[in-house]
């Protein structure tokens, strides 16, 4: 069986965009192989979080998770910094990072425009660490979307420079896991492309959002005076409004508002009435479900300690053969 890792940062909630983004293909995906999930903790940490913050959003990222479908007995399910085994990979395959190679990463250089004031070491060591995660485990594929390609690379790189440095095959070269059409792009309710709360919090429709909340969001929602042509080509926000409704609507729902489009007839107060209705019936379950795990510590502290056993079992023998191909041996 393959093993799949992927881990994501603790920044907040999870919306409908990471759901349909990865979130759904990871359920799926812990029926097919051997998945470590890890919240990444420690890659938040590039961006200072506030104290009071950091551990109430790993608890929510652990329960959105838990809420949707990831099942802690058929996939692991940890937090990263339960697994220092990660940090001392992360500290030997920094002796075979470059200071060059890590510099001219494109997101690296990014950040250095965008925060010139915080070029942390941990903002530069960024992809090492994400290597850790990943090899790790072993890992034969990894969940990545376009932003992180190259950092996938470059994990590849620092495994294939291991092996030639000690005259091994010992690590995988991992390759990237494209969900293809099983992926579905989330738009915003803004007019945006994609559903993102560093955009705007109001454009996110939340896992854990209430019932209301979601209707007056989707009320809100950004649209325009109707079509004035039969069959005229939608403008983006309406567009979004469409996909949201192929996301969570019956065909048939998504047929009639069609039809009521390309006719000039379309009322768009009704259909954001019926996509609210529609997306309030579709998240409910996962809704009530965030509300029972939230008051369950004792359940959530178990998933998390027995998940980080299970990922120990993993990184502990990695890490020993490791140490072994290096020399790092006791006197």
């Amino acid at each position: 069986m393959e093993t799949v890792v992927s881990g994501i940062r603790p920044t907040g909630l999870l919306h409908l965009g990471n759901y349909f983004g990865a979130l759904r293909n990871f359920i799926k995906m812990q029926d097919e192989a051997n998945c470590f999930f890890f919240i990444a903790d420690y890659h938040s940490l590039t961006t200072h979080p506030k104290t009071s913050e950091l551990n109430m959003h790993v608890k929510n990222v652990l329960v959105d998770y838990l809420a949707a479908g990831l099942n802690p007995e058929k996939a692991t399910l940890y937090v990263q910094s339960d697994l220092p085994e990660t940090t001392e990979l992360y500290l030997l395959l920094n002796m075979l990072s470059y200071l060059g190679e890590l510099q001219r990463v494109p997101s690296f250089k990014e950040k250095v425009r965008r925060q010139p004031d915080n070029v942390n070491a941990g903002l530069l060591t960024y992809p090492v660490l994400q290597a850790a995660d990943i090899l790790i485990h072993q890992a034969d594929k990894v969940p990545v979307g376009k932003d992180q390609e190259q950092h996938l690379e470059m994990t590849r790189d620092f495994a294939q420079r291991f092996n030639y440095t000690y005259g091994t095959d010992f690590f995988k070269l991992p390759v990237a896991y494209n969900f293809g059409n099983e992926l579905v792009k989330i738009p915003g309710l803004d007019g945006s492309t994609k559903m993102s709360k560093s955009d705007n919090e109001l454009s996110c429709v939340y896992l854990s959002d209430d019932p209301e909340t979601v209707r007056k969001k989707v009320m809100k929602a950004v649209t325009d005076s109707g079509p004035t042509e039969p069959n005229q080509e939608k403008p983006q926000a309406i567009e979004n409004i469409f996909q949201l409704m192929k996301a969570v609507s019956a065909p048939e729902t998504l047929q009639f508002f069609e039809e009521q489009y390309n006719l000039c007839q379309i009322r768009y107060g009704d259909m954001k009435k019926q996509l609210a209705a529609d997306m309030i019936a579709f998240i409910s379950p996962i809704y009530e479900r965030i509300l029972e795990l939230r008051s369950n510590n004792d359940y959530l502290s178990r998933v998390a300690r027995q998940g980080a056993e299970k990922a120990h079992e993993s990184a502990s023998k990695t890490v020993r053969q490791v140490r072994e191909i290096i020399g790092i041996k006791s006197l």
